[in-house]
Parts: C-alpha cells; structure tokens; sequence
C-alpha cells in the first residue's frame, strides 16, 4: 500500500496560492528616452569605495545595496541613476532623474515584483519626490505621504531615494 503524506499538501497548496508577480514596466533605455527624450546620455558606472559606502549610509541612513552604481550623465548635465530597493520581500528596480544641480526631476519604477503595493507607480505619488535634493528632510509619512496598502513599497522607495540623492552629493557632484 501506498503510503502518501498529507503534511506535504498544505505546502502544495501555498505555493499555489501565492503565485510570483512580476512586471517589467519601463526597460532602463525606455526610462532614460522618458526622463530625457532627444539626448544623449553617456555611461559613468563606478564601484564605491567602503568609504563612500559609509558616507552614504551617515548622510542616508540607508546602506548601499550594491557597491556598483549605475548612473549615465545626460547632455544637459542631468544624471540617471538606476537602484533597487527591497518591496516587502523582493526587489523593485526604479530610476531617478536630476537635474544638473542634483534636484530630483522624475522618479519611475521599472521592475516590480511584489504582490501587492503596486500603488507606488502612481504618477501623483511620485511627484512628491520632484524638487527634492540631498540633505532635504525625506521621510515616509512627512514629507512623503504613504498610500494604505504599499506601505513597506513606499517606505523602502523613499529610502532609496534619500540614498540616491546622498550617492550624487557624494560620488557624482563633483565628476
């Protein structure tokens, strides 16, 4: 006789439940033709250093997810900048345009892979990040109001943002 374990099934049935949500919303060369439409945007990838790592977390408060910045300059002096963010429990990539005084211009997110949260692709909520530059106040909640049911997608999107905009202060202002 056959012996079948039907502890086995309530796992089955959880995997079936919470099936992987994944959508590509804009590729980065979609983002940059948005974010900068008609020009031309050169590669300035750079591997941070452990002390521009840790100048980033004090100015931050949020620790680099990867020491590789992916940031092209634009023409009109503007940079794109490439980063990722952990939602509740995967990743969302997402962009951020600055204007050549280091002034966020846009943000867009590119890839999100959560369930649920998907509200932060919202263009109204991502207006409130426009005008923001390093050392401003940028905080879930204040200066960035939340939207009820992406709370963690929101709270980790404004994170990233705060740590972008230390990255250009730090890394890229100056180059």
């Amino acid at each position: 006789m056959a012996h079948f374990s039907y502890r086995i099934l309530p796992l089955a049935t959880l995997a079936l439940a919470a099936p992987a949500q994944a959508t590509v919303y804009l590729t980065v060369e979609q983002a940059q033709n948005q974010m900068f439409p008609r020009q031309a945007l050169t590669p300035q990838f750079r591997t941070l250093t452990a002390e521009q790592v840790a100048a980033i977390r004090k100015a931050s408060g949020e620790n680099p997810l990867s020491h590789n910045l992916r940031a092209w300059r634009a023409a009109d002096g503007g940079w794109f900048i490439v980063d990722e963010v952990v939602g509740k429990h995967e990743f969302i990539t997402y962009a951020v345009s600055l204007d050549g005084s280091g002034a966020v211009r846009d943000v867009e997110i590119l890839d999100y892979r959560e369930a649920y949260g998907g509200q932060v692709r919202d263009p109204r909520w991502r207006q409130q990040f426009v005008g923001k530059r390093s050392g401003q106040s940028l905080k879930l909640g204040g200066d960035i109001k939340n939207v009820s049911g992406a709370t963690l997608s929101c709270k980790h999107i404004t994170d990233g943002v705060r740590r972008v905009l230390a990255t250009y202060a730090i890394v890229l202002a100056h180059a």
